[in-house]
């Protein structure tokens, strides 16, 4: 396994991330696509071709695409239009990029495969699917919402194999509540990619509500402080001497990509993790 970071996480230029990431030891970054500077409207041909010259020249890779357009997801049929264009758009970003990796949040699965949400969402990812197929990229669905048995039955039922996982342990331990080494095993061969997050759970809510509080805006009025909280790598409920053991135990030799959404200090937050994740690989 190889570790990642999320170059937004830096909260810096991007440049100086690349640089301060390989300084730390990282080989991989991935890069937020949906938003910004580096939209496939944006990064032209010849843009795309120096930033693949820029990150070979500091030997990093990218280790995914993060084209998650946040709100609802694709839970909303009026907007699935315009984001199953944009999710394409971001594959063929992908190819360019030597990656064959995008990651998103698609919204919360429902359990019963009767409820309109469902079928919207499976009609979508049915859809991008059909073009991950084509053009030999995944679309990695970021676990949190759902559990780790519900997000499995909802890819099998899919029936593509573009469709996978982009596997955040603390997401399932700060909203659903779940055991993320359970989970590992529970969704092994579709797991592509992964988040290096911490935390823990501070109420009971479900992580349904959270998720739709989320889509309304909960994170920019910092809702979710009363009912979970990211922390640093190795100070959180993420077992991860554990959770790399299923890791390897399934197969899984690709990224760990350290992302680090909240904290005062995300530069020392990071350089503890990169080491923090060293540590436990010499150790595996």
């Amino acid at each position: 396994m190889k570790i990642g970071v999320m170059a937004e996480s830096f909260r810096l230029p991007f440049k100086d991330a690349i640089r301060l990431a390989r300084e730390m030891g990282a080989e991989g970054v991935q890069i937020y696509v949906s938003k910004g500077d580096f939209t496939p409207d944006k990064l032209t041909p010849s843009g795309r071709r120096e930033l693949l010259g820029f990150l070979s020249s500091w030997g990093m890779s990218i280790s995914a695409l993060c084209g998650d357009f946040g709100g609802h997801g694709f839970t909303k049929k009026e907007e699935n239009d315009w984001k199953i264009e944009k999710t394409i758009k971001i594959m063929d970003l992908a190819r360019d990029l030597k990656t064959q990796v995008v990651t998103t949040h698609i919204g919360v699965v429902p359990e019963n495969k009767e409820e309109e949400q469902y079928k919207v969402l499976k009609e979508a990812m049915e859809e991008v699917g059909f073009w991950g197929e084509r053009k030999e990229i995944y679309l990695a669905i970021e676990t949190g919402p759902e559990s780790p048995e519900i997000l499995k039955d909802f890819i099998v039922d899919v029936g593509k194999e573009s469709i996978r996982v982009n596997y955040d342990p603390a997401n399932l331990v700060m909203c659903t509540g779940v055991d993320p080494v359970k989970g590992v095993f529970t969704l092994g061969k579709w797991i592509v990619h992964t988040h290096a997050k911490d935390g823990e759970k501070l109420s009971d809510l479900d992580a349904r509500t959270i998720y739709e509080r989320f889509a309304e805006g909960g994170f920019e009025e910092k809702w979710w402080e009363k009912h979970f909280r990211e922390l640093p790598l190795g100070e959180g409920k993420v077992n991860f001497p554990e959770y790399l053991k299923a890791l390897k135990e399934i197969g899984y030799d690709y990224f760990l990509t350290v992302e680090r959404e909240v904290g005062e200090k995300p530069v020392e937050d990071i350089r503890k993790a990169v080491e923090f994740l060293n540590k436990l690989l010499r150790e595996l």
